[in-house]
């Protein structure tokens, strides 16, 4: 039998077109579940108050009421991640199930996470010189740093895992190269006299 009378040979080029377009997706699973939750509590958070009176919305849309309760630059920065990427990017990878979304999903919370603990912290800070301090953390804040931490957490295990039927694909494209391996190697070694 020769390389071109191989019955997979055929299907070869079809495996791999079907194995680049499974690993470019994402099955959430039951996952899907929690992000859509976590999603919906990171809208839920932009509404409520982020600090003192100013909702998250509010500080999103610089607001005159957001300047005067002295809202600082990481926490605007922070609120604009939790929309950016807490749920517009995630419910955009939570729909398409893209891996590529699914990832910038994730790169985003993550560093959502890090903004939102330096709002946290700025809102805590003493004023300094003799300015009042600003007003504490709203539970806008805590609700959406919350959120960010459940989506990163999530969005990692999804980004990570693959599939079964990736795997299944992979497993096969691993048996067509040892078959075609061992076939060569089988000609390599065929003694050149033997003409049958």
């Amino acid at each position: 039998m020769t390389m071109s009378e191989d019955p997979f040979k055929e299907y070869e080029s079809d495996l791999r077109k079907a194995e680049r377009r499974v690993a470019g997706e994402i099955d959430p699973g039951a996952r899907a579940v929690v992000v859509a939750v976590a999603v919906l509590l990171a809208m839920v958070s932009l509404v409520l108050p982020h600090t003192g009176s100013v909702t998250g919305l509010e500080v999103l849309s610089l607001t005159p009421e957001a300047a005067a309760e002295r809202v600082t630059i990481v926490s605007k920065i922070f609120v604009y991640l939790v929309a950016i990427f807490g749920i517009a990017m995630s419910m955009l990878a939570l729909l398409t199930r893209r891996w590529v979304l699914a990832w910038i999903a994730l790169c985003g919370c993550a560093i959502a996470c890090v903004a939102g603990m330096l709002a946290w912290w700025s809102r805590n800070t003493p004023g300094v010189g003799g300015v009042e301090p600003p007003s504490g953390v709203g539970v806008g804040l805590i609700l959406g740093w919350i959120a960010v931490f459940v989506l990163t957490f999530h969005w990692s295990r999804v980004v990570w895992a693959r599939s079964s039927y990736h795997l299944a694909m992979e497993a096969e494209r691993r048996r067509q190269a040892a078959e075609q391996e061992a076939y060569a190697s089988a000609l390599y070694r065929k003694d050149p006299d033997d003409q049958s």
